[in-house]
């Protein structure tokens, strides 16, 4: 996944935040819990991207590049 997709799940979890925090103000919990939902999904989508730049930079080391 390239530049685009870390932003899109960076995105994920600024508007999973917003909505987080208007269902608490607003006292709406299905709003608060649906922020809650999108902030967890992003998180996981940017592990993974961790995960695969990690394998990348080890691919590189072996091969020299």
């Amino acid at each position: 996944m390239g530049a685009d997709d870390k932003i899109k799940n960076k995105a994920q979890e600024l508007g999973g935040k917003g909505k987080e925090a208007i269902g608490e103000a607003t006292g709406d919990e299905e709003l608060r819990a649906e922020g809650q939902v999108d902030q967890s999904e992003s998180a996981l989508k940017q592990a993974g991207e961790k995960v695969k730049d990690a394998g990348a930079k080890i691919k590189d080391a072996f091969t020299g590049k």
